[in-house]
């Protein structure tokens, strides 16, 4: 075979091996239930950052309500007929499974939907049997809830007009530590099981 063509294939099955790798550990991330962070420049993950709320008693908290804790921070609205009663009760069953160790654990329910999600209609909401007790309900102005969705790269889009409106939302959880800064992002589908071994591994590492 002449040296041109045997360095041509050898471009292309090094090209191939480079797919195939790639593709595999997309698939290893999947399987393992998180969604890689997206980083800045400097190698930390861009996620997460200052905003200023108020809660389901109509107190003011920014950022440091993390502070302390971790973290399980969502981003929905209590018209939501599905995802978000959905992984509430998931987030129930998440903390089941962990035991003794989900004593450390608080979980974030930013309302997507301002115009209707009132600190008292996300008290109503969150006290509804079956969801977890003591889940923190934030809300705010249209433009609060914009920063805070930014800081998160949580996506959300009003659809429908009138009172039949709803909101289409990205389906992410996402786990910050106890200093406030991102661990990693949960697959709203992965499970209880799972999510519980994401989270351990995260608090075993720090």
């Amino acid at each position: 075979m002449p040296r041109r063509s045997i360095l041509l294939f050898a471009g292309v099955c090094i090209a191939i091996a480079a797919a195939v790798a790639v593709t595999t550990v997309v698939m290893v991330n999947q399987r393992d239930g998180t969604i890689p962070p997206m980083e800045t420049s400097t190698g930390q993950p861009s996620v997460g950052g200052p905003f200023q709320l108020v809660n389901q008693d109509g107190q003011a908290v920014d950022q440091t309500l993390l502070d302390g804790k971790w973290s399980l921070v969502f981003f929905g609205f209590t018209y939501c007929p599905d995802y978000c009663p959905t992984t509430l009760t998931a987030l129930e069953a998440t903390k089941q499974q962990m035991g003794d160790r989900a004593k450390d654990i608080q979980i974030v329910f930013v309302t997507v939907d301002p115009e209707r999600d009132t600190p008292q209609a996300l008290k109503d909401y969150l006290s509804s049997d079956g969801f977890p007790r003591g889940v923190i309900g934030l809300t705010g102005t249209p433009a609060q809830i914009r920063t805070a969705a930014d800081a998160y790269r949580a996506f959300y889009q009003k659809v429908g007009e009138g009172d039949a409106y709803t909101m289409n939302h990205s389906l992410t959880v996402y786990l910050m530590g106890p200093d406030g800064r991102f661990r990693s992002a949960i697959a709203h589908d992965l499970g209880p099981e799972r999510a519980a071994q994401v989270i351990e591994r995260a608090m075993a590492r720090g």
